[in-house]
């Protein structure tokens, strides 16, 4: 070995015992002992845990679950709540901090350390009673008047994560952001907070905090039902999985409630099961992620299938194509039919969706004289994007069909709406699907997809940024280039668009991905069969055009 190796494995080791000292949990202070005697061997394993840590964004953390300042641990955890304590101090805030989590591994005792922190500051901590939805911590932290609210969830990533959301309450979120994630500056600002802290052994922890009754998941459930019109029919067959996640048992309360009957959940993910042992990737977009579902829809003689994420903030919904086999509609069919059924029930307001979802919203709330907002990505843009806001949805299966309860994407409360939808087709003998065929007929038909580029060098999404820009296009399928939007600097996105199709492009801001949003439109003409097919045609032209673009394979 030589010298200047030998002196990086001392400095890397004379780290990992600083962080040692300061670690309160004895497990992890173990794993880092084990890695310290297997170096030089380890050598690569340690420094990926110390050459960074995980960074408080608008998103909160989100991360493996391992020692060291770059995992999901006990010491992580007790820096991001004593930083964010310290930061509703600085504010003036004086509300109670409610804080939920779902039933990964390690999730409870990040909660009962968050609450620890957060007596410890000397201020309540209102804990949930067990491990719950995440929409119902985003309603919780306005019904209970909370000034923040912390939900410990990884939500749809693989099982040896963990993460760690942040919502404001009215005190700090004003009208708009009350019960919404956080936006800039604050996330910065909290950040800020984490990184001026001293030792952890410093931090003041108090008791375990109060822990709230069921009651707080029974006023959850009374507002989400009442967004259902009692008149509307209910006869319905659903079937549904909660993904191995926390969402089964109040979504099946829930359906129950709103007068929808028993929904059958899938028996092998119908309990909460850290280890999500029978989906590779706990994700409904993923394929093959809901096959167990499908195949129950066809054993039940279901009307719709309904997929929740493990945390129950999203929702995938599936239907019948009526020879036996199901579908999986995209995130903005549902979107779409979501919204329509709001306007057609004279929902005024804002309706609001993403940069990247379908322009199918947009045509509809200026055909229906309604207000539409755009927004960048991610719920926390969309929560505000008026103060009168009616719906918001984002092609990643998140909608918002009750703002005036909570300004986040919630899987349950939009499978009650997709329900009411698919229970008033069921009783005129039609479909979710016949619905959009008549969508179709009206506004034309709304093709959809994505070139999604994972790199290992970072540096290749921005040279193909670069790219993009610097060979500006002037037509994009034959037809003339009619929009062009650089958003730098602030964002790196960049849109183009046709008279008939569209184009956002922009790295992804949780992966090593390089994305490229895709949609073309077709008039739907006399046969809506031959329209869906030039449309799926034209989006595969428009894939291989764009990712000549960018230089990537397609």
């Amino acid at each position: 070995m030589h010298d200047g190796e030998t002196a990086d494995l001392d400095a890397l080791r004379a780290e990992v015992l600083t962080w040692i000292t300061d670690d309160p949990d004895k497990a992890a202070r173990d794993e880092l002992y084990r890695l310290l005697d297997a170096l030089p061997c380890s050598a690569e394993e340690l420094a990926d845990r110390f050459n960074s840590r995980l960074k408080f964004g608008t998103a909160g953390l989100r991360g493996p679950l391992r020692a060291g300042p770059n995992g999901m641990n006990l010491a992580v955890v007790r820096a991001a709540a004593a930083g964010l304590a310290n930061w509703l101090d600085a504010k003036g805030a004086t509300g109670p901090v409610v804080i939920g989590y779902d039933a990964r591994h390690g999730s409870r005792d990040f909660a009962t350390e968050t609450a620890r922190v957060v007596t410890g500051s000397g201020r309540r901590a209102l804990v949930m009673p067990g491990p719950l939805p995440t929409p119902i911590t985003a309603y919780a932290v306005t019904k209970l008047e909370g000034t923040a609210a912390v939900q410990v969830t990884a939500s749809h990533n693989p099982p040896q994560d963990n993460g760690y959301k942040v919502y404001l309450g009215r005190e700090l979120g004003g009208e708009l952001g009350a019960g919404a994630q956080i936006v800039p500056p604050a996330d910065t600002e909290i950040e800020q907070a984490i990184e001026d802290l001293g030792p952890l052994s410093q931090v003041p922890l108090g008791d375990d905090g109060e822990i709230l009754d069921e009651s707080i998941v029974d006023d959850y459930l009374a507002a989400i039902s009442s967004i259902v019109d009692p008149d509307d029919p209910k006869k319905l067959a659903s079937v549904a999985t909660p993904m191995h996640g926390v969402g089964g048992e109040t979504l099946v309360k829930a359906m129950r409630k709103a007068g929808f009957g028993t929904v059958v959940l899938v028996p092998e993910q119908a309990e909460p099961d850290a280890d999500f042992p029978t989906v590779a990737f706990p994700n409904p977009e993923e394929p093959g992620a809901i096959d167990l579902l499908k195949a129950l829809a066809v054993e039940e003689g279901a009307d719709v299938a309904l997929a929740l994420d493990p945390d129950a903030d999203r929702c995938s919904v599936a239907v019948p194509q009526g020879d036996g086999a199901w579908r999986q509609l995209t995130g903005n069919e549902v979107g779409v039919l979501l919204a329509d059924h709001w306007m057609r029930k004279g929902h005024t307001g804002t309706y609001a969706t993403t940069i990247v979802s379908t322009t199918q919203l947009k045509a509809m709330c200026e055909r229906r004289g309604l207000k539409y907002e755009e927004t960048l990505t991610g719920f926390k843009w969309l929560a505000r994007a008026g103060a009168d806001l009616a719906f918001g949805f984002e092609e990643a299966l998140g909608y918002c069909v009750a703002p005036e309860f909570l300004r986040d994407k919630d899987g349950i409360s939009a499978s009650l709406v997709v329900a009411e939808i698919a229970a008033g087709q069921a009783a005129r003998m039609a479909t979710l699907q016949d619905r959009l065929d008549e969508l179709a007929e009206e506004f034309g038909v709304y093709e959809t997809g994505q070139l999604s580029v994972r790199v290992e060098d970072l540096s290749e999404i921005a040279a193909c940024m670069k790219r993009l820009r610097s060979h500006r296009p002037s037509t994009l399928l034959d037809e003339p280039v009619t929009g062009y939007l650089d958003r730098l600097p602030e964002n790196d996105v960049v849109t183009i668009e046709t008279a008939n199709a569209r184009v956002v492009a922009r790295p992804s801001g949780t992966e090593p991905k390089l994305k490229a949003y895709l949609e073309v439109r077709e008039e739907a003409g006399s046969d809506l069969g031959e329209a869906r097919e030039r449309a799926r045609a034209t989006l595969a032209a428009l894939r291989a055009e764009v990712a000549g673009l960018l230089g990537v394979p397609h």
